[in-house]
Formats: C-alpha cells, sequence, structure tokens
C-alpha cells in the first residue's frame, strides 16, 4: 500500500518537473537558436550593425534587469501565478516576433520575451525546490534542470542553423510558441501555488535594482560604456540603501548572512563568466576549422551530453559528499578540458583535439551547478525562496555578460587588429587562459564553503 502511495505521489511531481524542465529548456534554446540566425534577421529586415546587437542586448537587459524582480513578485503573489504570466508573454512575444516585418517590433518582441523570462525563470527554479524536499529527490531534480539548460544551448545551436537554412530566420522565433503553449496547458494543472506573502511590493527598489542591473549589463555589452556604468553604480547603490532600510524590501540582504550561500554565489557568478569561452569554441571551430553553422552546432552536441551527466553524477553524490567536495571535482575537471583548450591551433582536428576536451570540460560544469544550487536554498525561509532563486539567476546572468566582455576585451588586446588565422588563435587562447584563471578562482571560492552533505542535515 505504501508503494503504491509514493508511486502516486512522485507521478505529479515527474509531470510538474516536465513542465519545469521544458521551461528551462525553452529560455535557454532561444538565445542560442537567435544567435545563429542573427545575419538572416539582418539582411531581411535591413537592420544596421548597432540595431542587430539590440536584438540580443534587448533581451539581455531586460532578462537581467527584471530577475530580482519576477523572484520577489513570485513571492510576494504566488509562484505558479508569476510562472504563468510570465510564460504567456514570452510565448505571445514569440509569436508576435515570428511575424515582424521591421526591426523595431522584432527587437520590441525581444524585449517582451526577456519579461517573460525575467517572471518565469526564477518561479520555476523556486517551485521546484518547494516541490521537492530536501535530499536526493530535490538534487535529482535540480539535476534534471541543469540537464535540460545544457540540451537547451546544444538544441539551439543545431536547430537554429536547421530552421534558418529550411525556413527562414521567422521559424527560430515561432518555434517556441508550441512549447509555451504545452506548458501553460500543464502548468496551472500539475503546478501547486505558493501561499502569497502580505504586504506592499518595493516598487522603488524595484525600479532601482532593475535599472542598475540593466545598466550594468548595457555598459558591459557596449564595452564598458562609463556613462551607463556610471549610471549603474549609482542605481544599484541606491538600491542597496534602500533595501537596508525599507521593511519589505525586494532584496532581503539576510539572504547574504549565510556565508555558504554568499559562497555558492560568489561560485555561480565565476562559472558563468567562465562559460562564456563557448563563445569563442563557437567561432573557432567556424572561422579558423572551416565548420557551418549546422556542422558546428552539432559538433557541440558532446557539451549537452557532458553537462547532463555531470549533473546526473552531482546528483547520485548529493546525499554521499559534501557541496564543495562534489564542486570541488566538477571545477577541478572543467579545469583540465580548459587547459586543453589553450593549445587549439589552426591544425587541430575534431577528434582528437576538441571532442575529449570538451566532454571533460562541460562534464565538470554540469557537477558544479547542481550542489551550488542546492546550497544557495538550503535553509532558505520558504517566503525568500523565489528571491533566492532569482539572485542565482542574476549572478549567472550578470556573470556571463562581465566574463564575455572581458574575454573579448583580451582576446582582442592579443589579436592586435589582426585578421590572419595565426592572430586569431592567439587571441582565442588568451581568452581561453582567463576563463580558466576565472575557474581556479571559484575553486579558492568553494573551499570556503563548510556546508556538510544533505545526508547529514537529514
Amino acid at each position: 500500500m505504501s508503494n503504491n502511495a509514493t508511486g502516486v505521489r512522485q507521478r505529479p511531481h515527474a509531470v510538474a518537473l516536465t513542465v519545469l524542465a521544458t521551461t528551462q529548456l525553452m529560455l535557454v534554446l532561444d538565445g542560442a537558436v537567435v544567435n545563429i540566425a542573427l545575419p538572416s534577421m539582418q539582411s531581411d529586415l535591413g537592420l544596421s550593425d548597432s540595431a542587430l546587437a539590440w536584438v540580443v542586448n534587448g533581451y539581455v537587459l531586460a532578462g537581467g534587469g527584471l530577475l530580482l524582480l519576477g523572484g520577489r513578485a513570485g513571492d510576494l503573489f504566488g509562484r505558479r501565478r508569476v510562472f504563468i504570466i510570465g510564460m504567456w508573454v514570452f510565448t505571445l512575444a514569440s509569436l508576435i516576433g515570428g511575424f515582424a516585418t521591421t526591426g523595431e517590433l522584432l527587437i520590441t518582441t525581444r524585449v517582451l520575451q526577456g519579461v517573460g523570462g525575467a517572471l518565469a525563470g526564477p518561479n520555476a527554479v523556486a517551485l521546484i525546490s518547494t516541490t521537492f524536499p530536501v535530499g536526493p529527490a530535490r538534487s535529482r531534480a535540480l539535476a534534471v534542470n541543469s540537464a535540460a539548460a545544457g540540451a537547451g544551448t546544444a538544441i539551439g545551436l543545431i536547430a537554429g542553423g536547421l530552421l534558418t537554412d529550411a525556413f527562414s530566420w521567422r521559424a527560430v522565433m515561432l518555434v517556441n510558441v508550441p512549447f509555451g503553449a504545452a506548458v501553460l496547458l500543464s502548468a496551472r494543472r500539475v503546478l501547486s501555488e505558493s501561499d502569497p506573502q502580505h504586504g506592499a511590493f518595493d516598487l522603488l527598489g524595484a525600479v532601482l535594482g532593475s535599472a542598475g542591473l540593466g545598466a550594468l549589463v548595457l555598459g558591459i555589452s557596449l564595452h564598458g560604456d562609463p556613462l551607463a556604468l556610471g549610471l549603474s553604480v549609482v542605481t544599484l547603490t541606491g538600491f542597496l540603501w534602500r533595501q537596508a532600510r525599507t521593511p519589505r524590501p525586494l532584496l532581503p540582504l539576510r539572504l547574504f548572512r549565510d556565508r555558504d550561500r554568499s559562497s555558492a554565489y560568489l561560485v555561480i557568478l565565476l562559472v558563468g563568466g567562465s562559460l562564456s569561452l563557448t563563445y569563442f569554441l563557437s567561432l573557432h571551430v567556424q572561422h579558423v576549422m572551416g565548420y557551418s553553422p549546422v556542422r558546428a552546432g552539432l559538433a557541440f552536441l558532446p557539451f549537452a551530453a557532458g553537462i547532463a551527466g555531470g549533473s546526473w553524477l552531482a546528483a547520485r553524490s548529493a546525499g554521499r559528499f559534501a557541496p564543495r567536495v562534489v564542486t570541488g571535482t566538477g571545477l577541478l575537471l572543467a579545469v583540465a578540458g580548459a587547459l586543453s583548450y589553450r593549445t587549439f591551433d589552426a591544425d587541430s582536428a575534431y577528434l582528437s583535439d576538441l571532442l575529449v576536451p570538451m566532454l571533460v570540460w562541460s562534464t565538470g560544469m554540469g557537477m558544479t551547478f547542481v550542489p551550488m544550487t542546492a546550497t544557495v536554498l538550503s535553509r532558505v525561509p520558504e517566503p525568500d525562496t523565489g528571491i533566492a532563486s532569482a539572485v542565482m539567476g542574476t549572478m549567472q546572468q550578470v556573470g556571463g555578460a562581465v566574463g564575455l566582455a572581458v574575454l573579448v576585451a583580451v582576446a582582442t588586446a592579443v589579436q592586435g587588429g589582426s585578421v590572419s588565422t595565426d592572430a586569431e588563435v592567439r587571441g582565442y587562447a588568451a581568452a581561453y587562459t582567463t576563463s580558466l584563471v576565472l575557474l581556479l578562482l571559484a575553486m579558492a571560492v568553494t573551499l570556503t564553503i563548510r556546508r556538510p552533505h544533505e545526508g547529514r542535515q537529514q
């Protein structure tokens, strides 16, 4: 009888996880497919180079700037409710964007996609945390979520090339619609609503925080624009001042009083920055090795397999080893892979020089995020779960933006304006080395985490 009851409980949980992981896959896939389709968008809609950049920046700015707002809104008004609103916004924006006839309309829909993602993303992670109890069940759920993110990147790279070649760039926008519809049809039935908190919403804090993060991401995207970065310093300082004094803050600073949680946030920031080396790997296989976009996407399939495998290993290890042991092992693998990347040159071959390092590196990355996510969400008061998840997403996104800007600056400086293949390879090697430094810093921070593994907690 007890086994049957357990099975009844597990099936709804499995369906809920499928809905939430599908959302994660869709949000990550969207960024990858659009990047592949950018040249086609530019030629079809007559976009200038600066306008084309806003097809990417509009999504990043809205998503990065509103993550905290989305997470806190879920805590206050109900996570399922805010999650569903975000999915409606994202799906409708994808549908309208697929039929855009002007660059202005396309950019507007990309901004709206970012808004929808900021509402849905952090609440999806928070719903996993509140649906699955602390222990192996939650670790497995977080592993599935991480694997979905890795799969979204690889599938997006492949699908972007295939859809653009077979149909047009419009297909990469419209592909979100059936996924979004499936999630929306299932969400209300399989996801449980959280208990909304009662109280006023910190509107001023939301404006300051969103403006500050948006200005930061914009300044980084514009390669260190002083006006945008200066604005981000002013607004983020005002945001922190506001959060320390308001009785109902958008970002409870008490989240950072837990040293292990603060360390996990920093690890996620550094690893997010290190992941930017995938940008250079993509350029390397296309510019240096001569791969087409579709073939380049296929070449990154081991990346998705490594992320999925690493996430599975981390979930299996969660009850046996402390988070810093699992994360440290993953980072050690990632360092080994990044070291191998530094030896790539114009004569490197995929099977002999790229495949194994990519598998080792991505497996290590997959092992990193699951225990750090569990550490962030461990011992978080239930009312703060959404905002804790949102801070985690913000750290990863801001880390990725900062990391990419730094890696590009380093590669450009080393390349010295030369367009020769040898100069490109030197620039890429410098970027890989910088990514390696970020991984080593993340390893050092991981050693400061003291929290025992979940089996001991229970």
